[in-house]
């Protein structure tokens, strides 16, 4: 049995009269729901992108659009510009390059290329941010879903004091069940996902509200839009969690 076995049985033997109800049937049920919940609330892109946008911001994230042409130039010069010197980021990817290419020459790109041991004291104390593309995100709740790999781990969105993150717009869904659908986790979930809806922040310490003790202090988003993004379903009344 795996793990989602293991709780739907728990749940039976506490509630004997539906130990006859199939996972198919449970997984209908909650399709059917959701269905009805989009049928009723259809979201374009451009909703979603908004959802988005202001729930990370009432969240304490820097959230700004930019198009696919622009942004790497556009976040280098904010980085810049906010003092940052050292920039922790996967070269590796297409995100990674086209930033790494647009700084300026005091701005340092280093990559994730040795074990956390050996360059702890580094990471910790020098990093002023570290760079992550989104999997994908979340716009009902404003959080963004991120796929550690060994170029991007999870360290780089949790060390420095900057997070700064990408998500293209065509990758936004209204809610989780959404994501789970779009994305098929039942297939197959990676080992790993990071779910991020704003800058760390605890209130442990005589309830007062602080940043940044369990993770960075500041968060940015950049969404990216582009000819990618073109929203197929602007006109209809669902979106690609509840057309699937």
């Amino acid at each position: 049995m795996n793990a989602r076995e293991r709780i739907l049985g728990r749940l039976r033997s506490a509630a004997p009269s539906a130990a006859d109800v199939s996972i198919d049937e449970l997984d209908r049920r909650i399709d059917a729901h959701y269905a009805g919940h989009y049928a009723m609330q259809p979201q374009s892109m451009q909703q979603r992108i908004e959802a988005l946008q202001t729930a990370l911001t009432a969240a304490h994230a820097d959230v700004w659009c930019a198009d696919i042409a622009s942004w790497p130039a556009q976040l280098a010069a904010r980085l810049a510009a906010d003092g940052v010197r050292r920039l922790l980021l996967d070269t590796a990817t297409p995100e990674g390059a086209a930033l790494a290419a647009a700084l300026p020459p005091d701005v340092d790109a280093r990559t994730y290329a040795q074990p956390i041991e050996r360059w702890k004291a580094e990471l910790f104390d020098t990093i002023d941010a570290g760079f992550t593309v989104a999997r994908s995100g979340i716009a009902s709740t404003g959080t963004l879903i991120l796929a550690p790999d060994a170029g991007t781990p999870r360290t780089v969105s949790l060390a420095p004091p900057l997070h700064v993150a990408l998500v293209h717009a065509h990758t936004l869904h209204a809610d989780l069940h959404a994501a789970a659908r779009a994305e098929r986790w039942r297939d197959g979930m990676p080992t790993n996902l990071v779910l991020v809806s704003g800058p760390s922040k605890t209130s442990d310490i005589q309830q007062t509200l602080a940043y940044g003790a369990h993770g960075p202090r500041k968060v940015w988003v950049v969404i990216v839009t582009g000819a990618a993004d073109a929203d197929p379903d602007a006109d209809k009344t669902t979106n690609e969690g509840a057309a699937r």
